[in-house]
């Protein structure tokens, strides 16, 4: 054989042993395909449906009825495929869980929790001029109870949940969705056990609920006002007492007198101005965004020679603004007689009070007896007051993702951290050290706002829609695998 020849075959058998120890070559893999983008205008049109069926469940607090209505919102979750649990707490009423897990193993410190309350306050129905059960559309708004507070929030909850769902979005974090009961009652039948028996289903360490503001003025976003602490509720009895007798004969010692005078001295009464952080940095954001007689007067609100005036101009100017920058007593409920002719032995008032974080009512009883001063007139704090707790952070990462994608939706809107007047179940996760937000999504002008727990309580369509938008960004951007 020829040392051409020779030359040859060695170069074959080299370039098979080399093939023979060659790791295979893989398949050039074909892109996975991204997840089809959700039609959102589909989903906000069907969640105007899913508002409409949750105002006609009459779940008004008490007796409740919570357990129908998270029932039905079950049944809306399992048509697209999302399983969900409802427990009850007392007959006839419950909550309802249901989640959408993280593609990684389950961190509850990450979870984020999305939540609202199905019960709703009751309504004197001569002064409303539709039916507030019925979920009406009129002029391009949702009328009835609970539009805004709080079955508008629990209908974008879950419509950010089925979004995700049919988005096949790939979360980096569980995101839980809660519809729970007995929140306009303080909780006893709801949230408390909720927190107490079923931690398990809910835990997280991030969470979005009611209490936060979307401001319209002027036909725009003024501001986003992201609820980080709210004041406590305490109820306080005011007890007028004397002797009874025929009322032909008047007398000295007449309690409904002595009540009426007493509720006459609270209800002139004010509180002294008393700032936290959170309300300064409130008002210190919100004044480049007023007119300049607001602006003048609110950046005057922590001066040491214009403060008194600064206060009480602001206080005249906005109820809700007067009731941030203090504690607060409203009478609310008298109860004295029983018949026309009959002087009672007793006649009796109820306070409802919302103290800044950190006062008690016994501090409040004390002022108000000296206020009075009436030896006839007892003070009693109701059980079951609300309790304080710690703000949530304005710096954390659900925080960010809020004031992020807040002035991405309503260019040039401030974003604020915000202490709402009223009391929320966020409290119960706040105790638990849970970075708990108020972000009601809708924007919504001062008179809209002023309707919860008021007649003709509506949301604006496209306001509606709007915040389900807003909302869904917030938590793709907070929990979507980045």
């Amino acid at each position: 054989m020829s040392q051409r020849a020779i030359r040859g075959l060695f170069a074959v058998l080299i370039g098979a042993l080399a093939a023979s120890v060659a790791p295979a070559q893989t398949p050039t893999q074909a892109p996975q395909p991204s997840p089809p983008p959700v039609n959102l205008t589909q989903i906000q049109n069907e969640a105007v449906s899913w508002l409409e069926n949750l105002i006609r469940i009459n779940t008004t607090n008490p007796p409740g009825n919570e357990l129908a209505a998270a029932k039905y919102l079950a049944s809306v979750l399992t048509q697209d495929g999302i399983p969900s649990e409802t427990f009850p707490t007392a007959p006839g009423r419950g909550f309802l869980v249901a989640r959408l897990q993280a593609s990684a193993l389950p961190d509850p410190s990450r979870a984020l929790l999305l939540m609202g309350h199905l019960d709703v306050v009751g309504v004197d129905r001569s002064k409303w001029t539709v039916d507030p059960s019925r979920g009406i559309i009129q002029d391009n708004y949702i009328y009835g109870r609970g539009a805004i507070d709080d079955k508008g929030m629990v209908v974008a909850d879950m419509t950010v949940l089925i979004a995700l769902k049919r988005a096949g979005a790939r979360l980096d974090r569980d995101v839980i969705f809660l519809a729970e009961d007995d929140e306009e009652a303080g909780g006893d039948q709801g949230m408390k056990i909720v927190v107490d028996k079923y931690w398990d289903k809910i835990a997280a360490g991030y969470a979005i609920n009611e209490g936060g503001r979307v401001v319209v003025k002027d036909g725009k976003v003024q501001y986003v006002g992201v609820q980080v602490s709210e004041k406590v509720s305490a109820n306080i009895d005011v007890i007028a007492t004397g002797t009874s007798g025929h009322a032909s004969m008047p007398r000295k010692d007449n309690p409904v007198v002595h009540l009426a005078d007493a509720i006459s001295k609270i209800g002139a009464y004010e509180s002294p101005v008393d700032f936290n952080s959170v309300t300064r940095a409130y008002f210190e954001g919100l004044a480049p965004l007023e007119d300049e007689e607001t602006r003048k007067w609110m950046s005057s609100l922590d001066s040491s020679e214009r403060a008194a005036h600064a206060a009480h101009w602001i206080s005249e100017a906005n109820p809700s603004w007067n009731a941030m920058l203090r504690d607060t007593v409203t009478p609310t409920i008298l109860q004295a007689g029983v018949r026309q002719n009959v002087i009672p032995a007793e006649a009796r008032a109820v306070l409802n009070v919302r103290m800044l974080p950190g006062n008690v009512p016994e501090a409040m009883v004390i002022k108000l007896q000296q206020l009075v001063n009436d030896p006839e007139i007892h003070f009693t704090v109701e059980p079951g007051e609300g309790v304080s707790t710690p703000s949530s952070s304005t710096s954390s990462d659900l925080y960010n993702a809020i004031g992020k994608v807040a002035k991405q939706e309503f260019s040039g809107a401030a974003v604020l951290p915000y202490m709402s007047t009223g009391a929320t179940d966020s409290d119960q996760l706040r105790l638990r050290s849970v970075q708990a937000y108020g972000l009601l999504p809708f924007p919504l002008t001062e008179d809209d706002l002023l309707r919860m727990h008021g007649n003709d309580e509506r949301v604006p369509l496209n306001s509606f829609q709007k915040g389900i938008e807003f909302l869904y960004n917030v938590v793709n951007d907070f929990a979507g695998e980045k």
